[in-house]
This record gives C-alpha cells, structure tokens and sequence, in this order.
C-alpha cells in the first residue's frame, strides 16, 4: 500500500479592508428587519436580520428587534472595516423603520442622506370583476 500524505496548504491572513464610507439598506416589513451594509460600489459587507440575533415568531416584527439588528451590524462594521459615514436607504413600513433610523442616530457614525426607496404602484393591480348576483 502507498503511503499517502496531505499537503497542508496555508492561507495568506486577510488584509484588513478599510472602508471610510458606505451605505445601510434597512428593509422593515411587518414581518422582519432586515439591515445591509455595503460600500460606496455596492459591494455587502455586513447582512442583518432579526432572527439572526435570537427573535422568532411575532418578536421579530417588534421595533426593539430593529433596533438590536441595526446596532449589531453597526458595531460589526466599525470594528471589521472602520466604517465613519453612511447614507441611508430606508424600504418598507414595517414597525422596524423608526427604530432603526434612532439606533443609526445613537451610534456614532456621520449619516450623509436618508432616502425612501418603499415602492409605490402607480396603477396598481387589475381589480376583480364586478360580483353578479
């Protein structure tokens, strides 16, 4: 029998990316917040969502769920990338909206601009036909 070695192949440590100034996607439904940090390109850096920090249920569309989901991926994308200033996207009319914008307030970091992008219909769906009787 042939003697078989694993070659152990190691990976260059991971340069420390620096990133002075990204954007935050808050989409709050009525059922969950979900909270996206990227760079200025559009690149994620940091994906948060209520469940991820222990909410389930009905707990998940709470406003204190929005707030822990935002201060969590705040925090991770200070430490990780040294993030300074950010504008923010706001999408949806859940109850996670408010509680996300005062949690961006609290922390520390220069906000740019904040902007709905909710999508609004400008027509509409085809409503049912007319009930006969």
């Amino acid at each position: 029998m042939a003697s078989t070695t694993k070659k152990v192949v190691k990976k260059a440590p991971r340069q420390k990316r620096v990133v002075e100034s990204g954007r935050i996607y808050i989409a709050a439904t009525f059922n969950n917040t979900i909270v996206t940090v990227t760079d200025d390109s559009g690149a994620a850096l940091v994906v948060s969502s209520c469940g991820m920090h222990g909410f389930t249920g009905t707990r998940k569309s709470t406003p204190y769920a929005g707030t822990v989901t935002t201060e969590a991926a705040l925090e991770k994308v200070k430490e990780v990338y040294g993030i300074r200033r950010l504008d923010i996207y706001v999408k949806g009319i859940g109850p996670g909206r408010e509680a996300s914008l005062r949690a961006i307030r609290g922390s520390n970091i220069d906000v740019g601009k904040i902007v709905d992008v909710t999508p609004i219909p400008h027509n509409g769906v085809r409503p049912p036909k007319l009930r006969r009787v």
